[in-house]
């Protein structure tokens, strides 16, 4: 078994955790309930991720930590923007 497919694995199961939250929040435009300190340690914790995937070219993390970073920047705009109004 190439380790690749685990990575593949826990990339969709990990990255798939976020769109529920993701939804939601695009869905009602209200992000108040949400933590806007864990979000930036989270958007560079994954930066650093993907940064560490393109280093090794692991496809698993490269894409997960891509996707994971977007979906975590759209929360983190809805985040802000709600502390705004």
């Amino acid at each position: 078994m190439n380790i690749e497919i685990i990575g593949i694995i826990a990339a969709i199961l990990t990255t798939s955790a976020y769109v529920p939250q993701a939804y939601k929040i695009w869905k009602t435009k209200k992000a108040e309930s949400v933590s806007l300190s864990m979000y930036l340690v989270m958007c560079l914790g994954v930066s650093l991720w993907l940064v560490y995937g393109i280093y090794y070219r692991s496809p698993s993390l490269i894409a997960a930590n891509t996707i994971t970073l977007v979906i975590s920047l759209i929360i983190l705009y809805f985040k802000i923007k709600s502390k705004k109004n």
